[in-house]
């Protein structure tokens, strides 16, 4: 399927003159998500990340940390068909500061150029995938590959509020064809009671340029998100539920969980039950009609969360189950605690 998008994708640069587009799915690689605790939970984060994959979710939690962290993330989609790979590391900074550093990498191999393929098996001289053959000692190979690394710096403004923004660099290639772009998120964090937590980020604030060689420029608009979690304590640990929506401006309708007229809104919604910050096990339900589950195990210094997903109704095999395990490596010697504490 992603080897599809990919040649149509690709076939549809060809000829272009320069022209700039909304793009209303150019950035829909930077919304697979990052982290096994967030995408057991539907990818509900936005209220409650408080740790190296804030600089992803909400860069507002980042401020949160008290220890340099680092992350790393594998995940292989639709069997092996897409590799997804991501990496973080985050460090406070004085009494109120964070900054940080995360890097997404996705990328399909193998998908076949037929470009060149093609012979004229009519004898008519006009090419025409419906009646010719294809040469399939010219069919080559190429990859879809796209990177983002987002620079984060975050800010407790005070013991209730945090805030904190983004500077995305985005590189894309397919084939011979490459683009680059750069975009600005913004967030925040507030806990107006102990146990109530809200948090707001406005992503591609500015509406992000990707820029093609091709003269095409995409422009992702401005997603608004908004989340709410609220913890309380039951048989010895702590529950948190919590529910965040994605706004967008893109006149997604259908593809979406709910619209008015081009604004869509989609749903995620995420259930962690917490022992002791010994073990956790987590469920949620994402924009993307997936049911997911999953656990954390918290060990000194190494956090290790694990992550099921798979799409409702769908037993067919070209759509797999995913697995995701991500590690959280946190140096919490007091050499390394954030200073003033």
């Amino acid at each position: 399927m992603f080897k599809k998008v990919s040649l149509i994708v690709l076939f549809s640069f060809v000829g272009l003159n320069a022209q700039t587009v909304i793009g209303k799915y150019a950035g829909e690689f930077l919304a697979i998500g990052v982290g096994g605790k967030a995408l057991a939970m539907g990818s509900a984060q936005n209220a409650i990340v408080n740790d190296v994959t804030a600089g992803y979710w909400n860069p507002a939690g980042l401020a949160h940390i008290n220890y340099p962290q680092a992350a790393l993330m594998h995940e292989e989609h639709f069997g092996n068909l897409v590799n997804y790979n991501y990496a973080a590391a985050a460090i406070p900074y004085g009494a109120d500061m964070s900054f940080g550093l995360s890097i997404i990498r996705l990328s399909i191999d193998g998908i076949p150029d037929t470009r060149n393929a093609l012979y004229d098996a009519n004898g008519d001289g006009i090419l025409d995938i419906r009646t010719d053959r294809l040469d399939y000692s010219k069919i080559s190979e190429f990859s879809n590959t796209d990177w983002a690394f987002y620079f984060t710096f975050a800010k407790r403004q005070s013991d209730d509020f945090y805030w904190g923004a983004n500077v995305k660099l985005i590189r894309r290639d397919l084939a011979e064809y490459g683009a680059t772009g750069i975009g600005f998120d913004v967030g925040v964090h507030y806990r107006p009671y102990e146990k109530l937590m809200l948090g707001v980020v406005i992503q591609d604030v500015t509406s992000t340029l990707i820029a093609w060689d091709t003269g095409r420029n995409e422009l992702i608009t401005p997603t608004l998100k908004v989340g709410a979690a609220y913890s309380f304590n039951i048989l010895g640990g702590v529950v948190t539920p919590i529910t965040d929506f994605d706004i967008r401006f893109e006149n997604r309708k259908y593809a979406s969980t709910f619209n008015l007229g081009p604004v869509s809104f989609d749903l995620h919604t995420g259930l962690e039950y917490n022992f002791k910050n010994v073990v956790a096990v987590r469920a949620g339900y994402s924009d993307v009609k997936q049911i997911t589950l999953g656990a954390g195990l918290f060990l000194p210094k190494l956090t290790i969360d694990y992550s099921y997903a798979r799409f409702t109704g769908s037993q067919d095999e070209t759509l797999p189950a995913s697995h995701r395990v991500s590690l959280i490596l946190t140096l919490d010697t007091p050499e390394f605690l954030r200073s003033g504490l």
